[in-house]
């Protein structure tokens, strides 16, 4: 065995409560080089005649990449401390791992050979929000969306959909079309509504903030904002707003006057300023998102911008009922700040969702004094290069998903915010080149994968529309102009996530492939049952099976109809550019 590959650290993705009184462990060894893994453990005091109490426990591959086994354990450990080690074969050799490094028998004369869990402290664990893995969201881009009140229409308003959309452009979208809408969205299955910015701004998407109290006025007002979530919560929807405190827009009252008085300004603190004058052109003398000079960074180490914000996330929770903040551009502001605003929000309503956009690797937002989840752009990315655009094959898929899974805790897995595109990328059915096909795969590993999935408006009619802004057209409402079969299977598909417990509740195992070619297969098991899901991309029926030696019935969840079980093994042909999902209840051991 490769000893350098194998690690294991006692905290983060690692090692974590995962209840009261249920820990996680993982441990990484080198693709295929062990075969069996054991946990050894045992409470820290349990002591006989001067030796060490432990038990042991089998681990298993949850999932593997391209170089790495990630072993898995849940553990119940009811007086919530723990000492253990690793006991790892591969055929011919043993090897226990502990903290200490490797040896060759399970020494019990000293604990401190172990990795530690001191102890469970329920303050520590990572809670998320137990309602955000029952969710299905819905992106709404407000002025694109429906036009429900004409009198609060912006003063250069275009007919709707009577333009393309362009950067500076607008159409009456409001708070009224979305009431008026919301009948649309409960038939569709929706339970969840996330909005982009709704706040006093300049350009029609609102992330250049003037004033983070006030409503936009082409949106309605405070009492059609509150109507809007009283009317979602009377449904069962939840609402989560989108927050902008990396920067603030040009016209935010602090840095216009930072322009007006230069360094007499009391707001220059507010702001990362290079140097006097400050000048608003490009190329910008101060720190902004990007180098757009009209979105000034904000300097949120300064004790008055905090106060400020976090008031501001506060005032919108207690006046307004809000669910949710997605926070934008989250990688970039300090992580002082967001412990800060973990725990007002969460003081304010503690089942509040902390959202954050973040496109890479997040696990230092993710360690429970941050965020509850970020928005899962792995696996839009990997399921957009594996289905749309097939630039890889079902190894390096089932690697990519393997490896960003593993990166995080359970807890931030369960509530991770899955999205096939947003108001930031290309629509799905671009991205396949409107294939209806491949959108359709998309929807199944989007609704089937954990987390809470995100449908962007408009998707699931069939609207296409490339880079920003061709991605922010106006809503289609004509039946005519929508792909109806598409939106029925999206309506399906969420009722029968919602109807299913293992696609909310189940534990994911990736099934590794054994050649690229393969369907990519995986499982969410809860209790007894197992759901499979295989996803075939070829453009060639595939034949496959699935072991049934310990299955009580196997049932075709997609199809409604049970499958017929021979010899201990179920035999079935999966269509080209097709799904399968298979419900397999097994008897009780």
């Amino acid at each position: 065995m490769l000893k350098e590959a194998i690690y294991h650290r006692p905290k983060g993705n690692f090692a974590y409560a995962y209840k009261e009184e249920t820990l996680h462990i993982r441990l990484k060894t080198k693709k295929n080089d062990a075969n069996k893994v054991n946990l050894i453990y045992g409470d820290p005091y349990d002591w006989k005649k001067k030796k060490w109490t432990y038990k042991k426990k089998t681990m298993t591959v949850a999932a593997s990449d391209d170089l790495f086994d990630y072993w898995f354990i849940e553990l119940d450990v009811p007086t919530r401390r723990l000492r253990y080690g690793f006991e790892i074969n591969d055929g011919k050799d043993t090897l226990i791992y502990t903290e200490k490094g490797f040896y060759s028998q399970i020494e019990t004369d000293d604990i401190s050979y172990y990795f530690c869990f001191p102890f469970i402290n329920p303050i520590d664990i990572f809670e998320v929000p137990a309602w955000v893995k029952e969710t299905v969201w819905y992106q709404i881009f407000p002025d694109r969306f429906a036009n429900g009140n004409k009198k609060n229409d912006p003063e250069k308003v275009l007919p709707w959909a009577s333009e393309a959309p362009a950067l500076d452009n607008f159409f009456g979208g409001d708070f009224e079309g979305i009431i008026k809408n919301l009948d649309y969205l409960t038939n569709l299955g929706i339970n969840g509504i996330y909005l982009t910015p709704i706040f006093k701004a300049y350009s029609n998407h609102k992330y250049d903030t003037i004033d983070y109290i006030e409503i936009d006025p082409q949106f309605g007002d405070k009492e059609t904002f509150k109507k809007l979530v009283d009317a979602c919560h009377q449904r069962g929807i939840r609402v989560m707003l989108d927050a902008v405190f990396n920067h603030s827009g040009l016209y935010f009252g602090p840095f216009q006057d930072v322009l007006k008085n230069q360094e007499k300004s009391k707001y220059t603190d507010w702001f990362h300023l290079h140097e006097f004058p400050v000048k608003d052109v490009y190329p910008p003398n101060y720190d902004t998102f990007g180098y757009v000079e009209s979105m000034p960074k904000l300097n949120t180490e300064n004790p008055e911008v905090r106060s400020y914000f976090l008031d501001v996330a506060s005032y919108w929770i207690e006046e307004f009922d809000i669910d949710g903040w997605r926070l934008d551009v989250a990688n970039e502001v300090d992580h002082s700040f967001w412990k800060a605003f973990r725990k007002r929000v969460k003081s304010i309503k503690p089942d509040l969702y902390i959202l954050g956009e973040i496109w890479h690797d997040a696990l230092p937002w993710l360690e429970g004094d941050q965020f509850d989840a970020v928005m899962n752009y792995p696996l839009t990315l990997a399921g957009l290069d594996y289905i749309a655009k097939e630039k890889i094959n079902t190894i390096q898929f089932a690697n990519r998903l393997s490896k960003s899974y593993t990166s995080y805790t359970e807890n931030s897995n369960e509530a991770a915010f899955n999205l096939l595109g947003s108001h930031d990328t290309p629509r799905v059915l671009t991205e396949c080149d409107e294939d209806i096909n491949k959108v359709r795969l998309l929807y199944t590993l989007l609704f089937s994968f954990p987390g809470t999935p995100c449908v962007y408006y408009g998707d699931e009619i069939g609207m296409t529309g490339g880079e920003d802004p061709e991605c922010r057209k106006c809503m289609v409402w004509d039946e005519e102009g929508q792909n109806t079969s598409l939106k029925n299977f999206v309506k399906q598909f969420i009722q029968l996530r919602l109807s299913e417990e293992a696609f909310t509740q189940g534990k994911l195992s990736i099934i590794e492939p054994d050649n690229e070619d393969d369907c990519f297969h995986f499982v969410r098991t809860v209790k007894n049952t197992s759901v499979h899901f295989f996803i075939n991309t070829s453009d060639q029926s595939v034949k496959t099976s699935l072991d049934c030696s310990s299955t009580e019935y196997a049932f075709d969840l997609w199809n409604q109809k049970e499958l017929n079980i021979k010899e201990d093994k179920l035999d079935f042909e999966l269509p080209a550019n097709d799904f399968v999902i298979i419900k397999q209840r097994n008897y009780s051991k």
